[in-house]
């Protein structure tokens, strides 16, 4: 008998099998390839701005971006909030940048809707721009935006252990979604940070140690810019 070649209801049943198997086996793969591609992006764009940070400094002085909060109040928001320091950096980050044009200001693993906070993604620490007594007097998140104390523009040389002081980092846990995130007042999620050093690490929120305001929040560091942000002294993963 000579068969036509065409396959057998059977035959296409083991091939849709063979197939949703083989997907089964290797989505997971490449999720997790994805991820880690987005978070190295992330850590790029941190590096950027580490560039741009650095150019900064270098025409102002050796001084950390400063402006007196809030630096803007229709819509209402503080320089330490990305959409208060881009226009500090913009110059440096090779055109113009707003929520239309991000840059390397949002990250690609970002959920957040993009008017929340105008397609920007990390947070800048106001230990750059407020004196170590200053946040030392803090010890609320509300601190962080009512109330203000005049901005005190910081020296990198003011900077004891670089290396374990946060710059900049991702606000929100991009890259280990969790439920309820409030960015860096909570104790969950993961985020990629930039160290004054221009170290990059990802982290997790219990890795960064307490601050002011019982969070581990790099705006309210112990001990200001003079501060930890990582040691083993408040380190919640115990």
């Amino acid at each position: 008998m000579i068969r036509n070649g065409a396959f057998t209801l059977v035959e296409l049943l083991i091939v849709i099998a063979i197939i949703a198997l083989l997907a089964g086996i290797l989505l997971p793969s490449l999720l997790k390839v994805r991820s880690m591609t987005r978070r190295v992006m992330c850590a790029h764009n941190l590096k950027q701005i580490d560039l741009a940070v650095g150019i900064y400094l270098n025409i102002y002085d050796d001084t950390y971006p400063c402006a007196d909060d809030p630096v803007s109040t229709s819509p209402f928001y503080t320089l330490w909030m990305g959409r208060g320091w881009r226009k500090l950096v913009e110059p440096y980050l090779g055109g113009k940048v707003d929520k239309d044009n991000p840059s390397v200001l949002w990250c690609p693993a970002d959920l957040a809707d993009e008017n929340k906070y105008e397609s920007t993604s990390y947070a800048y620490s106001m230990c750059f721009y407020h004196s170590a007594e200053q946040i030392d007097a803090m010890n609320s998140k509300s601190d962080t935006y009512s109330d203000f104390q005049p901005s005190i523009a910081q020296k990198s040389a003011s900077i004891p252990r670089a290396f374990q002081k946060i710059l900049i980092g991702e606000w929100t846990s991009n890259h280990f979604p969790i439920d309820e995130d409030a960015g860096w007042w909570c104790w969950e999620g993961r985020r990629n940070y930039l160290f004054a050093d221009g170290s990059i690490q990802y982290l997790a929120a219990r890795q960064v140690r307490e601050a002011r305001d019982d969070f581990p929040d790099p705006n309210l560091t112990v001990g200001g810019i003079r501060g930890n942000d990582i040691g083993r002294k408040g380190d919640k993963s115990n």
